[in-house]
């Protein structure tokens, strides 16, 4: 499906924009509306469209889990390799904990959902991936997998009452990370020897909600996350004459009435007026590509943004933070400098978004293929 690689590198571009501006040129940088939420929300709407009718179409939680596994872990494994290796000369952000909770909560990639910062900033987005794998798991085994509308609906009201009624996780500390490890790692041991596959699902969805809504840093932030998720899942059923809209126009109300206390806590991202135009640009950008998918000739050079934007997405920080090392603070720079600088580094990102996707990513895919 060429347009949802389009969409794919459409949202990487907007996330390296952010990051960009931000480190090199903030002048240029918008503030009517996020582009990096921007971009992760249109990341989601994709991975919602798609991850829950793959998982139907293998009818096996074993495959589905050693193929996401494959996709997912080589290349986040190597970045953060690479970042750590570096952390002589660019220090590991403050925010990440210097103990083994860290690593435990990186192996389970739900480092968000259980209050620890990521190594790499844009690693967080793979918590609320694998909570909504987690998910559609649990709605799979119990056979309501078609339910993505009423799935949207549910997680967009809890959004909502997580906004009124809580302004932080209810449960933080070392022993979340802890318990939360144990069981990700034995039941996905179960799943994948096929003792318990269904009853280890099922108590794994039902575990990765709690955390949602228990631990995450930000109980509305996640839930609304997943309502967009469920979205494009209830996009994708409706799209084939097997469910309805309308749950999809209801979440999105919902979720743009979310941030409650929000806007207290600093982030001005969730200021009304700057979160419902991210959020409908988003769904613009969603809604117009699939609209003219059929008549528009899609550029190449977009469908290989979508297919490298893995890599592009955890690879560009840690190339960016290494090359504006080498350069200096470039904020204040003269214009045609930041320009010459934005455009190489630009090309060296895109470089090794290509390296990594064709020495990492794609064996790994085939290896997991061949399980």
């Amino acid at each position: 499906m060429a347009w949802l690689d389009a969409l794919r590198g459409l949202a990487a571009v907007a996330v390296l924009a952010e990051h960009m501006l931000q480190a090199i040129m903030p002048s240029l940088r918008p503030y009517w509306c996020n582009l990096g939420i921007y971009g992760v929300m249109v990341f989601f709407l994709v991975s919602g469209y798609i991850i829950p009718v793959s998982l139907e179409r293998r009818g096996d939680l074993r495959a589905f889990w050693i193929s996401r596994a494959f996709r997912l872990y080589p290349l986040y494994v190597a970045v953060i390799g690479l970042t750590l290796a570096l952390a002589w000369w660019i220090p590991v952000r403050d925010a990440v904990p210097r103990d083994p909770s860290a690593v435990a909560a990186h192996a389970t990639m739900l480092t968000d959902v259980v209050g620890v910062a990521t190594v790499v900033d844009p690693m967080w987005t793979l918590s609320y991936e694998m909570v909504f794998y987690l998910v559609c798991a649990a709605m799979y085994a119990a056979g309501v997998h078609t339910r993505g509308g009423v799935a949207a609906l549910l997680f967009a009201g809890g959004a909502v009452l997580a906004g009124l009624l809580l302004s932080g996780p209810p449960l933080t500390g070392g022993w979340v990370v802890w318990a939360s490890t144990v069981a990700f790692a034995l039941g996905l041991a179960c799943v994948v020897a096929r003792r318990g596959a269904v009853p280890v699902t099922l108590a794994l969805g039902i575990g990765a909600v709690a955390l949602l809504f228990l631990s995450s840093r930000a109980p509305w932030f996640g839930a609304a996350i997943l309502a967009v998720m469920f979205a494009g899942a209830a996009v994708h059923r409706w799209e084939r004459e097997a469910g309805r809209l309308w749950p999809v126009g209801a979440a999105a109300v919902l979720v743009a009435v979310a941030p409650v206390w929000a806007p207290q806590a600093g982030w001005w991202w969730v200021q009304p007026d700057v979160w419902i135009t991210t959020l409908a640009m988003a769904a613009a950008t969603f809604a117009g590509v699939m609209a003219v998918r059929e008549r528009w000739r899609i550029p190449r050079s977009l469908v290989w943004l979508g297919m490298v934007s893995y890599s592009l997405y955890l690879t560009h920080v840690p190339v960016l933070k290494l090359l504006t090392a080498l350069a200096g603070d470039l904020r204040t720079a003269p214009p045609p400098v930041q320009a010459l600088v934005m455009t190489l580094t630009t090309a060296a990102i895109l470089l090794v978004s290509g390296l990594t996707y064709r020495l990492i990513e794609l064996p790994a895919q085939r290896l997991g293929r061949s399980r």
